[in-house]
């Protein structure tokens, strides 16, 4: 027997710390790939700050700066009482303008929610304690009509104790009484609103986001390298992407139209023909974003969160669908100006519940037609390089 000493056996690691190590190391690897992956950043970071700023500026049930036309017949000085109300309040962006005619121009026009009218026998009328002022609203949106007429009375019940400040003599509730009436949604009915709002979403949901999963899909699957080899051209391609889905799109525009004046109610004043057209032209919108979102990114998960978060939300959000968008900052306010559904929630809003009003109509369809040229030649721009 040698003299040496057997050496002990190596102590085996504790049960604990090998799973601390296997964990740890799993830790090391998952923070690295989601470091490797832009688009785990996007949604971990990027997106929860976006959506933090959105819900905190831009989401507002209260109503500011509403465009109000204050119709003077006869200026004096109870007049320029009340008139002083509105001018002074950060609720209202009141004009003075001095006939009727006038202010019902700028309603039809919807560059105004209201109008306030002081008759020419208004200063008479408050000396002896009984004077009325009449009040319009535009009816578009029930909600906001609402609202404005809760400010509106609050402003003619300031107006109306300054006077009784002055000795003016009080019968009943005077010596100011409010007068309101609301265009184009008489009875307030909110669905009136919020249908043609729907119609919206569903038409972006359709054509934005469906579209963009499909050269993306084609992408991952490898079928379009088989395509490009064939002599089929760039533009041939887009198009077999469209028509599908622009089918598809106006289909589910045809249920909802038919939804709305079925099942809700929702009156149709205008052209059928003219609804149906600028929904054409927004359709096309929607699917030309829609196909240049999924012609630049090659992922369906990235397409889809991009068209999700460039579209839906803001035409939920940002278009005046459940917030007015005067009551947002002045930067969002400009933002706004940029996005489809802005321009196709007025025309909806209109041709349900106004009518043909060509001064609404003509300017938002304009700009729907250009977005829709300018996102198609982007899109073939982009399709084109992919093909060299």
């Amino acid at each position: 027997m040698s003299g040496n000493v057997p050496s002990s056996p190596a102590p085996e690691p504790s049960r604990h710390g090998g799973r601390v190590r296997r964990v740890r190391a799993l830790i090391v690897k998952e923070s690295r790939q989601i470091m490797r992956d832009p688009s785990s950043i996007a949604l971990g970071i990027v997106m929860p700050v976006m959506l933090i700023l959105l819900f905190g500026y831009a989401l507002s049930l209260d109503v500011r700066n509403a465009p109000i036309a204050l119709v003077i017949e006869q200026p004096s000085k109870m007049a320029s009482e009340v008139a002083a109300g509105f001018r002074l309040s950060p609720y209202f962006d009141a004009q003075t303008v001095t006939s009727m005619a006038a202010a019902e121009k700028l309603m039809l026009a919807h560059e105004v929610d209201g109008i306030v009218h002081l008759r020419a026998d208004f200063a008479r009328n408050v000396n002896d304690g009984d004077a009325t002022v009449q009040v319009l609203l535009h009816g578009t949106d029930a909600n906001t009509a609402r609202i404005i007429e809760r400010y509106v009375l609050g402003a003619i019940g300031m107006a109306s104790q300054r006077l009784r400040d002055e000795g003016i003599p009080v019968v009943g509730n005077g010596p100011v009484r409010l007068e309101s009436r609301i265009w184009y949604n008489e009875n307030g009915n909110s669905q009136y609103f919020l249908v043609p709002g729907l119609i919206v979403l569903i038409m972006t949901l359709t054509g934005a986001f469906l579209t963009a999963l499909v050269m993306a899909r084609e992408w991952e699957r490898g079928t379009l390298e088989a395509i490009f080899v064939t002599p089929v051209r760039a533009s041939e391609i887009l198009l077999g992407k469209i028509v599908p889905y622009f089918g598809l799109g106006m289909v589910g525009f045809a249920l909802c139209v038919v939804a709305a004046q079925v099942l809700f109610h929702v009156p149709l004043r205008g052209s059928f023909i003219v609804l149906t057209s600028v929904s054409m032209l927004y359709m096309l919108v929607s699917v030309g974003f829609g196909l240049f979102v999924s012609s630049v990114a090659k992922s369906q998960f990235v397409a889809s969160q991009i068209a999700l978060i460039a579209s839906f939300l803001p035409a939920m959000l940002l278009s005046g669908f459940l917030f007015d968008i005067r009551s947002m900052p002045v930067a969002l306010q400009i933002f706004t100006h940029i996005l489809p559904a802005r321009y196709f929630v007025t025309l909806l809003q209109t041709i349900f519940l106004a009518g043909d009003i060509w001064s609404v109509i003509l300017p938002a369809t304009a700009v729907l037609a250009l977005m829709a040229s300018l996102l198609f030649a982007a899109t073939l721009r982009a399709t084109r390089k992919k093909l060299a």
